[in-house]
């Protein structure tokens, strides 16, 4: 196993002043060196697990800004923190801008570093900050995080700045942008890491058996309880519960929830006496939770007792730098899990996925993926692999005219371009392009076959068209 360790890269020589003191009550090295070259090899190296990065503002600003970059880009959670002399708001904005997790004067004392550093070490050692750093095998629930979006990264940021606390956190956003995902990553880098986690989906079960699910019940509290059961919360103890789709929650279970928020304490069904728990509370949506209280289907009390900390997840065309990372993750993933050997995208299937709508977002990827690797013919995957409907074609499948409007057209030639122009948007998808249309894909689908068998004034009949 790898030392725990931070780098100090600054010539100052208080630090040595500390390098017993951790040693002895942290159990952690320090390592300090003079110069940006050698901090840079020892990140290289990987000989040990840094904790943190002390650098001084003391170097000079093309050097303290090309190492953060590469800090940022070798190891994007790697914390950072740069150390002045002569503090001022201006360093600080300028520190903070280059994605340092804080500007501090030095010389640190004893007691400021150790408060640094207690959230790190309350991790157990783990690496925090590798975006692969998934833990379990493939069958794990635990999924990696896998992004180069700067939203997405201010996101993880942020999750990883209070993770070690008990804040609750509500984390919003569209069906499949991953909210379990950032929920478990939160877990994994809290101090609970080493607890349960446990989700359950307030949207899949009626209020009286949520009730019990959650709290649970005592024997003979209702008919059929043959004994006591725990709920979810008392199985999460010391640990994180995630409540799935928490704005399809009964009102009266909302209220019973507030209680437990306020008290820390459940009453189980038919319990004569509360019981205290120690829980860290995760709760998930897909709709507009301020909608909810105007329409009274959500407490407003209890909206700001769960948004103590808030995370808006983008959907995936807000972030299509992502795509084709998650897609070579998934190809990967899935070639592995079908045993197909060494898979590869083809350039036309790559520019599909970048260019499609993806409403149903990483899920829908990854099922696309999944789906294209399973129906690949030898090692690449085309976009008709990947195509949930059969009868949809790739964009260079059916040779049709595209029209450049330059004179007055008739109503047959404006229908034929948005057509076109849809299924261009869409990348040939038929059913996305319908959507956009207003029309069924049958119609769709019949008005291509029309077009096939009627040229079309002025076209070219060599070009090729979704």
């Amino acid at each position: 196993m790898e030392k725990k360790a931070i780098l100090v890269i600054d010539a100052d020589p208080h630090w040595e002043e500390f390098r017993l003191r951790l040693q002895k009550s942290l159990t952690v090295e320090l390592i300090q060196v003079a110069s940006e070259t050698r901090g840079r090899e020892l990140l290289l190296q990987q000989q040990h697990f840094f904790l943190m990065v002390a650098l001084s503002e003391s170097l000079s600003e093309p050097g303290l800004t090309g190492l953060i970059a590469e800090i940022k880009q070798e190891e994007p959670f790697l914390p950072v923190f740069i150390m002045s002399r002569r503090p001022s708001v201006e360093g600080a904005v300028a520190a903070m801008r280059r994605g340092a997790q804080d500007y501090l004067p030095s010389p640190l004392t004893w007691e400021r570093l150790k408060e640094i550093l207690t959230p790190y070490l309350r991790n157990g050692g783990k690496e925090p900050w590798r975006l692969s750093g998934a833990k379990g095998g493939e069958d794990s629930k635990a999924r990696p995080v896998i992004t180069q979006d700067p939203v997405m990264l201010q996101l993880l940021r942020m999750a990883e700045a209070v993770a070690p606390t008990k804040a609750t956190a509500l984390i919003q956003g569209e069906s499949g942008t991953g909210k379990e995902i950032l929920a478990r990553y939160i877990h994994a880098k809290s101090d609970r890491s080493q607890g349960p986690f446990i989700a359950v989906n307030c949207a899949s079960l009626p209020e009286g058996l949520l009730e019990s699910e959650l709290f649970g019940h005592e024997k003979g509290a209702f008919t059929g309880a043959i004994m006591r059961k725990l709920g979810k919360f008392e199985l999460a103890q010391n640990g994180t519960i995630l409540l799935d789709e928490i704005s399809e929650m009964h009102p009266h279970l909302q209220a019973k929830l507030l209680r437990v928020l306020q008290e820390n304490e459940i009453d189980r069904v038919g319990g004569r006496h509360p019981v205290p728990i120690n829980v860290r509370v995760i709760a998930t949506t897909n709709r507009n939770l301020q909608e909810a209280i105007q329409n009274n289907s959500f407490r407003e009390d209890l909206f700001y007792r769960l948004n103590v900390i808030s995370f808006n997840l983008p959907a995936l065309r807000a972030r299509r730098g992502d795509i084709p990372l998650l897609a070579e993750y998934f190809v990967h993933r899935y070639a592995k899990l079908f045993s197909k050997g060494a898979v590869k995208f083809t350039s036309q299937a790559l520019a599909a996925m970048e260019n499609a709508a993806w409403p149903g977002n990483v899920r829908e990827l990854e099922n696309a993926v999944a789906r294209g690797v399973l129906l690949a013919q030898g090692s690449q995957v085309h976009p008709r692999d990947m195509l949930a409907d059969p009868q949809m074609e790739t964009p260079a499948a059916a040779p049709m005219a595209r029209v450049k409007l330059e004179k007055p057209v008739t109503l047959r030639e404006m229908e034929q371009n948005l057509i076109f122009q849809a299924l261009d948007e869409t990348a040939g998808n038929r059913t996305h392009a319908a959507k956009i249309l207003g029309i069924s894909v049958r119609t769709l689908r019949n008005k291509l076959h029309e077009y096939r068998s009627i040229p079309f004034p002025g076209a070219n009949q060599s070009s090729q068209v979704a």
